[in-house]
Formats: C-alpha cells, structure tokens, sequence
C-alpha cells in the first residue's frame, strides 16, 4: 500500500478559486464555432495545475475505473466459495390442450377375423410448476488459485492506478515548465525586435547624415527580421504549449491557461546517486507489478492443473407442480386437480480423468510465464537504475548549465551596452552591434532553456525515485 507521507493521495475537489474550471459533461461534444473559441486566459500557479489535473483529467479518472473493475472481478471470484440458489419455473401458467384419435386393426388368433379399435382422448389441462435448486461446492481445486490470480490482479490495478498519478502529476510540471519557457523565448523575442528597431532607426538615420553606409542599415533590417522570425516561433509555441496544457488539465472549451509564476529554480536534490537508486527500487510500483505478474502466472498455473482433479459438490433440489384439467383420457372428466412436491438431496462428484494432456500443457505454459516475468523484473530493475542515474547526471548538468547560462547574459548585456557606446561615438559599427544583439538573444534563450530544463529534471528525478 502507498505512503500517504510519500505519495499525497490524488485531490478529489477543486480549489475555491478553480470551481469555475471543472471539466465539461465527459459526453459533451461543442458542435458551433463559439463554443471553442478562446474566451478567457486564465492565469495558474503549479500548485493549481496539480489539483486541476488530478480532478479533472479523463486518463486518471478512467484508470480510477479499472481498480473498481479489478475489484469487481475479485468479488465475482470470491463468491465461488458460498453456494448457489436459483429458482426455475417451467409453466407460470401454462395450458396443455388437444384431442387424440387412434385407429389400430387388431386380429383374431382362432377365427383369424380383423377388428378395428377405436380410442378418441381428450386433453384440457392448467398446470403450474416450479423448482428451487441449491448446491455449494465443497471441493474444487479452481476456487483458490482463482481467486489469488484476481487479488494479485486487484493490486496491480491499484499500483497502476498510483503509477498514473504519478505519471500525470509529472505531465502536468512538464507541460507547466514548457509554458513558462515559451512566455519567456516570447519575451526575449520582443525585447530583441523592441532593440532592433532601436538600432534600424539608428543606422537609417546616420544614413541619411551621410557617416553610415547602406550595408549597416542592411545589417540593422536583417537583424530584426531574425528577431521577427523568433518572436513568432514563440507566439506559436506559446499557443501550442497553452493547448497542451489545457487538453491535460480537461479544461472548459472556451478557457487557455497562463502561467501564473515566473520561470524559476524550484529547489535542490539533496540525496547521493546511489540513496536515489535505493530509494527508486524502495518506491516505485512497477517492481511490485513485475512480482505480481509472477504471482498471478503461478496462480493460474495452479488453476489449470485444477481441471483433472476431482470436484465435490453437495445439491438440494425442490420441485413442486399444481395442475386443474384432464390429460389423456377418453371422456371429458371436469374438475380434476392435484399436486405434487418432490425434493432431492445428494452429493455430486465429477472427475475430468483424462483430457489429452491439455491441462498439464496449460500448466508449463503458465509456469513458463512465470519464469519469463522473473526475467523481466530483472531488465525493470536495471531500467530503473538508468533512469534514476540518467536523471541525475541531466539534473547536475542543467545546474551548471544555468550557471554559465546566466554569466553570459550578463556578459552579453554588458558587450551590446559598450557596442551601442562605441556607435554613438562613431569608433564602432552597426555590424558590432548587431552581433552583440545576437549574442544576447540567444544567450537569454539558452538561459530560460537551462531553467526549463532544470526543473524538467528535478520533477522527473522525483518521480523516478
């Protein structure tokens, strides 16, 4: 069972403030223009992303079905232990009606003569009947490997179950970090076209003084048509990344989400490599399905060998019949009636002796199956150290990387500011500075990279672990 202290259980309602954005009739299907146009940009924190995502996303309420299915089934197989009553009734009523008539040559053995006989009989009868049927199985070597297969396959369902909480509340930080990158490259982009028209209107008009050339006013309009061309990258993947958010979050038709909070380190990763390896083997649930494939492989084996044992079961049958009328007799007798109750108690023993070896394949096979899932706890095992290790090694480099990330911008500013002053006193050109532009566009797109991608890693080495 999960740790709630580990693995907060997921939020079944929304905030006060999110009620308005519960997820549309899961049936619902908009069939007008304005019905999906974009009404409302609604601004959300991380913290409101995780209780959106785990109220209303359609995957995780579908997974939630599948333990109840699991549980069902689990139910439905325990109940082979309690006996069995059912009732069946043949005629609620039923009328029985018709007339016979024979005709049979009969001859004499002395005088050797043929007699005809005639038999004329009459049928009008009202009957009622019904029987009640108990039995309970008192040996059936099924009943237990049946029904440890199901309890295993239960928990699994709940595992998964845990296993897609933890997947979505990792795509929702993604998708969330994804949208703080895409706001801040449109930023840097509209500061970088906000700079280039500064530096075309500059050139242009030096031009026009006669101290420039037209390659620097060139240069200048190049420039900002590079900026351009970012700044509408990022609007693009700025509405990709709010769409992709709001299909995770199941949000109303009419409403994009916004990041709410700055693009930012979210914290630090303490623990060593190797607590982290420990601790992923310790806590993730895919381990625990891979044993239970096993368990479930045996169960089932066991179960196929129970179909050449013995069954014993004990039956109690009641019948009773209610008639009114005549059957099968020669004159029209009115008013005849009666009834009956019978009652039957015994064992019954059935004992499959010989069934071509089918049983006993069907045993090496689940016993086969069982040896395969050993082998593939095995490759989870290795699986999980290396994305434990993988996530570990990207997280210290997206580290470093916003270390270097971030003295660049600053060295990059500080390079464009003492362009623009060499510019203005005339011992520089306009080639210098747009470089320099260049240099720190890129060096801030790099630097929302680095933070994007740190906090990618951080979420995913949490969720590995």
């Amino acid at each position: 069972k999960s740790d709630a202290s580990v693995l907060a259980p997921a939020a079944t309602k929304l905030d006060p403030s999110l009620q308005n954005l519960a997820a549309p009739a899961t049936l619902a299907l908009p069939n007008k223009p304005e019905q999906v146009r974009i009404a409302e940009l609604r601004p959300l924190s991380l913290k409101d992303v995780e209780n959106l995502a785990e109220v209303n996303n359609p995957n995780l309420k579908a997974i939630a079905s599948q333990v109840d299915q699991a549980q069902s089934q689990l139910r439905s197989q325990i109940a082979a232990w309690y006996p069995t009553l059912s009732i069946n009734a043949q005629n609620l009523p039923g009328y029985t009606g018709g007339n016979q008539r024979l005709i049979s040559p009969t001859t004499n053995q002395i005088t050797g003569q043929t007699t005809t006989q005639k038999s004329y009989t009459y049928t009008s009868r009202w009957d009622m009947g019904a029987q009640l049927s108990a039995q309970w199985d008192l040996i059936n070597p099924q009943r237990v490997p049946q029904i440890a297969a199901a309890r295993d396959q239960f928990e699994q369902s709940k595992n998964q179950y845990l296993i897609a909480l933890r997947e979505l509340r990792l795509q929702a930080a993604q998708a969330y970090f994804q949208l703080q990158l895409s706001d801040d490259t449109v930023r840097i982009g509209q500061e970088s076209v906000r700079a280039s028209l500064v530096s075309l209107r500059d050139a242009r008009a030096r031009f026009q003084a006669g101290v420039a050339t037209k390659l620097e006013v060139l240069e200048a309009e190049t420039q900002l048509a590079r900026d351009q061309q970012l700044l509408t990258n990022a609007l693009a993947d700025q509405s990709i990344a709010r769409r992709n958010l709001a299909r995770l979050l199941d949000l109303p038709q009419n409403v994009s989400p916004t990041a709410k909070e700055q693009l930012r380190p979210l914290g630090v990763w303490t623990s060593s490599l190797q607590e982290s390896v420990i601790a992923a083997y310790a806590f993730r649930e895919e381990l625990d399905n891979a044993l239970l494939d096993i368990s479930a492989a045996n169960s089932q084996a066991n179960s196929a060998l129970g179909a050449v044992q013995p069954f014993l079961s004990i039956f109690n049958n009641l019948s009773g019949l209610r008639y009114q009328g005549i059957e099968n007799v020669l004159v029209d007798l009115k008013g005849r009636s009666g009834w009956a109750v019978e009652n039957a108690v015994g064992l019954q023993a059935s004992w499959n002796i010989f069934d071509g070896g089918a049983a006993r394949a069907q045993y090496r096979q689940a016993k086969q199956r069982a040896q395969e899932n050993s082998f593939r706890f095995a490759q989870t095992r290795d699986d999980l150290r290396f994305q434990v290790e993988e996530s570990f090694y990207q997280l210290r480099q997206a580290n470093r990387n916003i270390q270097t990330t971030s003295r660049e911008v600053i060295s990059s500013r500080e390079s464009l500011r003492l362009a623009r002053l060499r510019f203005q006193a005339g011992v520089s050109t306009q080639r210098e500075v747009v470089d320099n532009q260049r240099d720190l566009t890129q060096a801030e797109v790099r630097y929302a990279t680095a933070l994007a991608e740190y906090n990618n890693n951080l979420a995913l080495l949490r969720r590995r672990t």
